[in-house]
């Protein structure tokens, strides 16, 4: 297994030029606390994969101060020996939301917790932006889950109303990104789902999420994904 010294070089060994200058432009608000390599997150996936599940070191991992390496430790973390004590602990240390995308999504190991599902339906109803979309990353996650893994059909419709519902009364752009995400991922599952989530896409209209100027992402097509050439073939429809 490896060290952390181990990874902070292998990290370092793969640092990137461009990637730090885009770390450098969102500014000390946001960046002031940590530093960066520049990885991006698929490349951060492939070295996670290097390094493999270890629980410890991913703790060691979480504990520094670079981003990179939080990333990683997020990624090799164990399931099984995640606890919900230390989801809620580090869903305090976020920077401000800069890793909740991580956090709760992206194939990150929360998801697979035993208690993900609980967590997720306790932090949907949270005072707290960034446990709202986090909780809406969980279920984007668990979109793609099968068999047993999978929460019901049931629930996902229950999500796509609410969703519906709410995304628009929603204050946080974070959150109504993160919902947007879980309405498209659910809206992949099952004919039944895809035919309620366009139903819900038609009816919110335009969402609101605004990314700065100086930021060149564009907010979410959900309804483009949904009526993709693949989910007609796969539904036949």
């Amino acid at each position: 297994m490896m060290t952390k010294t181990e990874v902070m070089a292998l990290l370092e060994k793969n640092k990137n030029e461009r990637g730090i200058e885009n770390w450098l432009k969102m500014g000390p608000s946001k960046t002031a606390k940590l530093f960066s390599f520049g990885i991006g997150l698929s490349q951060l996936r492939k070295l996670a994969k290097k390094v493999g599940r270890d629980h410890k070191l991913a703790m060691e991992l979480w504990k520094g101060d670079n981003y990179d390496a939080k990333i990683i430790g997020l990624l090799i973390d164990e399931p099984k020996k995640l606890t919900r004590a230390q989801a809620e602990k580090q869903v305090e240390q976020l920077h401000g939301g800069l890793l909740a995308h991580v956090f709760s999504s992206c194939d990150a190991t929360l998801p697979k917790a035993p208690f993900a599902f609980e967590l997720a339906n306790t932090w949907l109803d949270s005072d707290d932006a960034i446990r709202r979309s986090c909780a809406w990353g969980l279920i984007y996650e668990f979109s793609k889950f099968k068999g047993k893994k999978a929460p019901s059909d049931a629930f996902f419709m229950q999500c796509i109303l609410r969703i519906r519902e709410t995304i628009q009364a929603e204050e946080n752009m974070w959150v109504r990104e993160a919902m947007n995400g879980a309405l498209m991922g659910i809206g992949k599952r099952t004919k039944p789902l895809n035919r309620a989530a366009i139903k819900a896409v038609k009816a919110i209209g335009p969402v609101d999420i605004d990314y700065g100027d100086d930021n060149k992402c564009e907010p979410l097509d959900v309804m483009k994904h949904l009526t993709s050439d693949y989910l007609r073939k796969k539904f036949g429809s």
